[in-house]
């Protein structure tokens, strides 16, 4: 991994930092390998041990049910006043996943977001998340600066 010479972040004491490295075109997650990496088309920049749903196997079917979705999503949107530090939106849930979730009478859920632990939330288990992707705030600090809304991310099982 290039991410110590390639990652220009600067915090200046705030949350916010800024970002002039190469364009983060996808992002992927390997729920089995509990891994998120940050790429530039196949070079990967930064790396992250993650967080998930407290019931982490398998594809998220409805809301409650603790898992983290799987397939391919867009960031679609931001939080800079999240509950957990700061937050990216995933775009879930998909036309299909809204489907199978209806077929069973259930809600699909929503509300999927790559987020920090923001204080309270240390020291919980590895997966405890209702469904999101958790990483440390000092994490969550980077990946709001290096990833656009509108990036490709690949959540895979």
């Amino acid at each position: 991994m290039a991410a110590g010479a390639c990652l220009a972040l600067s915090a200046c004491g705030s949350k916010f930092r800024t970002y002039n490295g190469p364009e983060v075109t996808r992002v992927v997650v390997l729920k089995d390998k509990r891994r998120m990496y940050l790429l530039h088309h196949d070079k990967v920049l930064k790396g992250y041990d993650v967080g998930l749903g407290f019931q982490p196997n398998g594809h998220k079917l409805h809301e409650g049910d603790g898992r983290t979705p799987e397939g391919r999503y867009l960031i679609d949107r931001r939080n800079p006043n999240s509950n957990f530090h700061l937050s990216v939106g995933i775009s879930y849930p998909n036309e299909r996943d809204v489907d199978v979730a209806r077929s069973l009478g259930l809600n699909p859920g929503g509300d999927i977001f790559i987020h920090g632990r923001a204080g309270k939330h240390k020291g919980k288990r590895r997966d405890w998340t209702e469904g999101c992707i958790a990483v440390s705030d000092r994490e969550i600090e980077e990946i709001y600066a290096m990833v656009r809304d509108g990036t490709v991310i690949d959540i895979l099982p």
